[in-house]
């Protein structure tokens, strides 16, 4: 039996997702195995829109690396949606934070690990901050999908600092 003095202190680990904002979705892809390998579909086009996401038009194919330590939080977008895979190879901490105006989810924040042996792809749609964090030992990969050509003379890109999305977001959870 555990004594009641360490009962009271006791939390149990809550593994589910608590919050989920409004119109960000996440589709698990499957991985296939074989003795040589991996191989995962991150995204089937037909006519340069997502077959997992009706309406949404490619326009761009990104690439982007973090470093072991590298926070890379937060911004938002007015006109362009993105969605997100991280290999399965990698491992990313991913925030999340509506701030749209009217959305029945406004001002949640949601946390998401991707990556580590899970293939998804990630939707964030325009308004929602988002940041990504590597706080493990090895460069992390991200490649991200987008509605519209970066423009370099006018960015899309509205940043908010890495404390909005709360104290300690981006450590290591204890548990």
């Amino acid at each position: 039996m555990i004594n009641k003095k360490y009962l009271k202190k006791t939390e149990t680990q809550n593994y589910k997702n608590k919050n989920n904002i409004e119109g960000v979705k996440v589709i698990s892809l499957k991985r296939f195995l074989d003795c040589g390998g991996s191989f995962s579909e991150i995204m089937r086009v037909s006519k340069g829109i997502p077959v997992e996401f009706k309406g949404f038009d490619l326009k761009q194919i990104n690439y982007s690396e973090i470093l072991p330590g590298a926070i890379k939080a937060g911004h938002y977008h007015f006109n362009q949606d993105d969605i997100w895979f991280v290999p399965p190879s990698s491992r990313a901490l991913v925030g999340l934070k509506d701030l749209r105006e009217g959305s029945k989810t406004y001002d949640v924040v949601q946390r998401l690990i991707m990556g580590d042996g899970q293939a998804s792809l990630l939707f964030i749609p325009r308004g929602v901050l988002h940041g990504v964090a590597n706080l493990w030992q090895k460069p992390s990969s991200l490649i991200y999908f987008v509605n519209q050509n970066f423009d370099a003379d006018k960015p899309d890109e509205h940043r908010l600092s890495q404390e909005e999305f709360g104290e300690g977001f981006w450590e290591i959870a204890k548990g």
